[in-house]
């Protein structure tokens, strides 16, 4: 769980050290493709790469592809606008989105503790986003952009957790990866912005990138959540943008704003009522 929450904290960060050499969707692109080569180079050793699977599932990974890759771009812009730890806060209400999709598909009902917690939480991104000026209009955009993401992560997760659990696990994350970075092969060529990444910073930092990120934070992500409850797995990941707001101190002399912090404690103490709440029904 330490590597998890280490691990975890870095997305935004990883972004934010991206802005100023390439596009986010490009950077989501290249920084995807390494990891997709990474997962594919593992599998293809061990030879479980299977084909049929992808064939039988193709609807379903060209749906999760395409979720994933707005998400994942929609995620890198956002640090355009906003710091990378206001953007973890942010980001955390996606717990909230998980909840509405049980909600709408599995019929269940909210205890007291459970909306207290989702007001709370929907409280604190409004202190975020409304911040006066032309910088409130930037954090407006950017808590936008996050939150568009974590809706979009989170329909992902709701349909994997329904569809893709037959699934064989390494071509699962495969071709997860492959329909993702298609996609955003396909929004970098329509927005124009696909360019190929010059000098040794931008490459190192791709690779670290797509190996942290991706291979080893999905990697400790899916083992965790098969060795702990979701509820508890959800409330420790909540630690997660503190770290992301120091890595942004450290890297970039970045912290959130009086009232970004006082709307991002809102919305972690608003999903932490909401999680131990649920883990009591």
């Amino acid at each position: 769980m330490v590597m998890l929450l280490l691990v975890d904290s870095l997305h935004y960060v990883f972004a934010r050290l991206l802005l100023p050499y390439l596009p986010a969707t490009t950077s989501s692109f290249y920084y995807m493709t390494i990891a997709t080569l990474e997962i594919a180079l593992f599998a293809a050793v061990r030879r479980q790469i299977d084909w049929q699977i992808f064939r039988k599932n193709a609807k379903f990974f060209l749906t999760i592809g395409f979720l994933i890759a707005f998400a994942t771009s929609a995620s890198f812009a956002a640090v355009t606008y906003i710091d990378p730890g206001t953007a973890s806060m942010i980001a955390r209400i996606n717990t909230l989105f998980a909840l509405g999709f049980g909600l709408l598909w599995l019929k269940e009902k909210l205890v007291r503790g459970e909306k207290i917690g989702a007001g709370i939480a929907i409280l604190g991104v409004f202190v975020i986003s409304f911040q006066r000026g032309e910088v409130g209009d930037q954090v407006w955009l950017g808590a936008l952009l996050v939150l568009g993401s974590s809706f979009t992560y989170a329909l992902h997760s709701a349909i994997v957790k329904r569809q893709g659990g037959h699934i064989d696990f390494t071509n699962f994350f495969l071709f997860r990866m492959v329909t993702s970075i298609l996609f955003l092969l396909l929004f970098a060529v329509g927005l124009n912005e696909l360019v190929w990444p010059t000098g040794w910073q931008v490459w190192l930092i791709l690779i670290l990138a797509g190996t942290v990120n991706v291979v080893i934070g999905r990697g400790l992500f899916y083992l965790a959540l098969r060795r702990l409850d979701l509820s508890i797995l959800t409330i420790l990941l909540t630690l997660s943008p503190v770290i992301t707001v120091l890595w942004s101190l450290v890297l970039f002399g970045e912290t959130p704003s009086l009232q970004g912090m006082l709307g991002g404690t809102a919305v972690l103490a608003g999903v932490i009522l909401v999680t131990t709440s649920r883990q009591k029904k």
